[in-house]
């Protein structure tokens, strides 16, 4: 005869409680990304008709700096938890799977800093 509670026969058993982390980065990173995006739609139409000089001293003022370096790093994290889902899910080879999600974050991480460092460059 079996004394354990249900929690007590899982306990131990399942997610490495990493999974409630990741899951409200996504939330957090799509929350920011649609009121960014909000930001960025609404400035694309004079962007897309505007000269480079026009582009550069807009993008000089703080607030929209801030902006669009804030999308920048919330678009690529959100993106780098997207596709490790992806590679958690359907990698079924334990040490390719993390050799992968290294080269992702490390990718998406190179990226990030190289669009971040362009947009405070100008």
């Amino acid at each position: 005869m079996d004394y354990k509670t249900p929690l007590a026969k899982v306990r131990g058993l399942g997610s490495a409680h990493h999974g409630t982390q990741h899951w409200w980065m996504q939330r957090v990173t799509a929350v920011l990304l649609c009121g960014l995006s909000f930001w960025l739609v609404i400035y694309s139409k004079q962007l897309t008709t505007a000269s480079y000089s026009d582009m550069t001293l807009w993008l000089s003022q703080p607030f929209h700096r801030f902006c669009a370096v804030s999308w920048t790093g919330a678009a690529f994290y959100h993106a780098a938890l997207g596709l490790r889902v992806v590679i958690e899910d359907y990698v079924p080879h334990h040490g390719r799977k993390i050799g992968l999600i290294w080269g992702l974050n490390l990718l998406f991480l190179a990226l990030a800093l190289q669009a971040i460092l362009a947009i405070l460059k100008i």
